[in-house]
């Protein structure tokens, strides 16, 4: 079996007790990053903007701090790059579209003001596709520049791939952290939906946007998640379960749930034979594996995820329709054509027509919270196989679409190999429940890495 290996990958978890010693400094990790974004960027194109001298501020003070032995928090001196649909006060929020080149907010997003606050090193912001839906940017993927990166974080997953930061924000509609994260081998988290707070990031849809994680290591991804999660919060939902300095302690699963969903149909061989492994590895540990073969819930539940789906992009659709509606009348051909044709068909829809999709998908959740009782995750693919090759289009979103419609946390975790590319395995848990997933995410990377 081929798992996959990553030499590039930099972890702010992994040199944090060489900053406590002395032995490193923060300064000392920037200086790195910094190398690295000067060795590849020319090539990759993950940063639209980098703050150079901002940074290498902050690692300064995050350096005295931590000679002082007082560091701000779990994250003081970590260097995290931005998707640049995320406000920043010092740089430019410009969301790939022309009509916001070198438009300032003024403010930080709520989870910029949080990663600040911590004392984090904010290091640049990074290639989004328009609006983090539309026409893709210029970013490649790191092990295979003629190849898509995915997207829509594709400069935060292709920095994070290349060794270039240990941690970048993404944020997710349909398939945007864990896709990419998949393509360009690295960890992707997206949080049960509401969990991290999302203000200050330019909307979609406002119950399906999610705010995540981009890392090196499942480390990096939980403590930045955890530090955003405990320092600001998310109003009217609750903190991230399990939230802490180290993501919860693997836990073996009692149960695991396959899931045959229509992403199925779009894969090769080499990509059936390496999840087949995996699933294998996973029996061979005696976890018992229930999928729609031996289980009739799983089939039942199958049945409703593929006969619902469909309404995901229809939800986006219509709560599109602000801001976007006046974009189109101010700016024209200027905004994408996808974004045309979403609005579009938001105006097709009724209210009748929405509250059906909501009920509905209110159904599916609860389904999927009866089926998983005694079961620690759904797993599948996190992709329909490795990146694609061109630029233009940045993969299917199928095998992701799922978990945000539905809006369940989920990992992307960069174990296969298939024609020496990554590919992620994907876990999916019952809202709410991140910090039992990330458990089992934790185990999936001791056990089968």
């Amino acid at each position: 079996m081929q798992r996959w290996r990553n030499p590039n990958i930099v972890s702010f978890s992994q040199a944090l007790p060489e900053f406590v010693s002395g032995k490193r400094t923060p300064r000392d990790f920037l200086e790195r990053c910094l190398e690295m974004i000067a060795a590849r960027d020319r090539t990759i194109m993950a940063f639209v903007t980098l703050n150079t001298a901002a940074a290498r501020k902050a690692a300064d003070a995050a350096t005295k701090r931590y000679r002082a032995g007082r560091p701000l928090s779990t994250v003081d001196g970590c260097p995290v790059a931005i998707k640049d649909i995320i406000a920043t006060a010092d740089l430019p929020t410009q969301m790939n579209c022309p009509a916001f080149k070198g438009w300032q907010s003024g403010q930080d997003a709520a989870c910029v003001a949080a990663l600040r606050s911590g004392g984090a090193v904010i290091i640049g912001k990074t290639v989004t596709t328009e609006f983090a839906i539309g026409y893709s940017g210029p970013t490649t993927n790191p092990f295979d520049t003629e190849r898509t990166p995915g997207g829509s974080s594709s400069g935060s997953a292709a920095a994070v791939g290349a060794g270039m930061v240990p941690v970048a924000l993404g944020t997710q509609t349909q398939a945007s952290i864990l896709r990419p994260a998949s393509y360009c081998g690295a960890v992707g988290f997206k949080p049960t939906i509401g969990t991290l707070h999302t203000a200050g990031i330019h909307p979609l849809s406002a119950t399906c946007d999610h705010l995540g994680m981009l890392a090196g290591t499942l480390d990096d991804a939980w403590r930045v998640a955890s530090h955003i999660s405990l320092a600001i919060g998310s109003p009217g939902n609750p903190f991230l379960t399990g939230a802490g300095a180290e993501p919860p302690l693997p836990r073996m699963p009692r149960k695991l749930i396959r899931l045959y969903t229509r992403g199925w149909t779009e894969i090769d061989s080499g990509t059936a034979d390496a999840f087949d492994e995996t699933i294998a590895a996973l029996q061979f540990a005696g976890i018992p594996i229930a999928s729609r073969d031996n289980d009739p819930g799983v089939a039942r539940l199958e049945a409703a995820l593929d006969a619902g789906v469909d309404g995901a992009i229809a939800i986006v659709a219509y709560e599109m329709k602000w801001p976007y509606e006046d974009y189109i009348a101010r700016f024209g051909s200027v905004i994408g054509k996808r974004i045309h044709g979403l609005i579009d068909q938001a105006r097709k829809l009724s209210p009748d027509d929405y509250a059906e999709l909501l009920e509905n998908r209110r159904r599916v959740r609860h389904l999927v919270h009866e089926t998983m009782g005694g079961a620690d995750g759904m797993v599948t693919l996190a992709a329909s196989g490795p990146a694609i090759t061109g630029l233009e289009y940045t993969g299917s979103r199928t095998f992701l679409i799922y978990g945000s419609w539905l809006g369940l946390p989920a990992f992307s975790l960069p174990l296969l190999q298939v024609n020496g590319l990554p590919l992620g395995v994907q876990l999916l848990g019952a809202p709410g429940n991140d910090g039992a997933l990330c458990a089992t995410a934790n185990w999936f990377m001791n056990n089968l890495n």
